[in-house]
């Protein structure tokens, strides 16, 4: 279902200009997949969750022991295009030593006085950890270019912001550090959860008519709906600059909330797998300690008889 030639179909080649409104929120209407009835394929994205779940735990474990790579997960998506229940459903089975989850909202004050990229510096993943960023530096070039006024919460001087050429600096500016850190042992990898404007009206309506859901609607939801249009161009933008051989995009096909968190889990568990790592060997004097632990421990045994 989830084959590697599915998921290269999903990946976004580096220097391509997307469309969005040419690519499908869905992956049941494509391919094999057509042929096949709406519940079966559920079951099947289950049960690949299910077992990507079991190997993400084998991964995550030897990412922790080698100690020398780091995972960071960049989830950018409409509002109700499904990044939380993509991190609890993808990562449930993580040991949580070894991951952390920011989300990161407006920024305050003292982040303001620093350049915008440095908060998101701040908490990246060390050696041996898994990073998920829900949302993420990501929003100074979607929500900043929907809505410019933004900007001058930033504090830049006049001459630096406002024309395309600003936009294409912080483009530069996102894959260069990228670029550093993937150079530097951190495996980078993006999804944007790509949802249609339909469903995510059905999400809205659910909210708002579920008791149990309606603490998640904001006024702001449907405030940022109606520049729907403009975001999808600001993605666009977005993604068609910083989709690199080194950190590439993934357009997810989100409609269906079961086949975006098995293609995410998918693409992180082969990620980490394909680094090839092993558990660290150990040296003569540590094997000798082992020897003498063992031959201690032992002998204890005996003299309790």
């Amino acid at each position: 279902m989830f084959t590697r030639d599915v998921i290269n179909t999903l990946k976004v080649p580096a220097g391509r200009q997307i469309r969005l409104n040419a690519i499908s929120t869905t992956l049941t209407e494509t391919g094999e997949m057509k042929k096949l009835k709406k519940r079966v394929l559920k079951r099947r994205a289950q049960e690949i969750l299910e077992i990507n779940r079991r190997e993400l735990t084998k991964a995550q474990e030897l990412l922790w022991a080698s100690d020398c790579y780091s995972v960071l997960i960049i989830l950018q998506a409409m509002d109700a295009g499904g990044k939380d229940g993509t991190i609890e459903h993808v990562m449930s089975g993580v040991n949580p030593q070894g991951c952390r989850v920011w989300s990161f909202r407006e920024p305050c004050p003292q982040e303001l006085d620093h350049t915008y990229l440095w908060r998101y510096v701040q908490v990246l993943p060390e050696r041996g950890m898994i990073g998920i960023f829900n949302r993420s530096y990501y929003e100074d070039v979607l929500v900043g270019r929907v809505h410019p006024e933004l900007l001058d919460r930033q504090k830049l001087p006049p001459r630096l912001r406002g024309d395309e050429a600003f936009w294409n600096q912080r483009y530069e500016d996102i894959n260069a550090l990228e670029r550093y850190l993937v150079r530097n042992g951190m495996v980078i990898l993006k999804f944007f959860l790509h949802i249609s404007k339909e469903e995510q009206k059905e999400r809205f309506l659910e909210r708002l008519t579920d008791p149990e859901k309606q603490w998640k609607f904001s006024a702001s939801d449907l405030r940022e709906r109606r520049s729907w249009d403009a975001y999808m161009a600001a993605y666009e933008g977005a993604i068609s600059a910083t989709s690199t051989e080194w950190a590439p995009w993934y357009v997810i096909p989100a409609d269906h909330k079961w086949i975006a968190r098995t293609a995410v889990a998918t693409i992180v568990t082969a990620a980490i797998k394909s680094l090839d790592l092993s558990f660290p060997g150990v040296d003569e004097e540590k094997k000798a300690l082992i020897m003498r632990a063992l031959q201690e421990l032992e002998a204890e045994g005996k003299s309790s008889c």
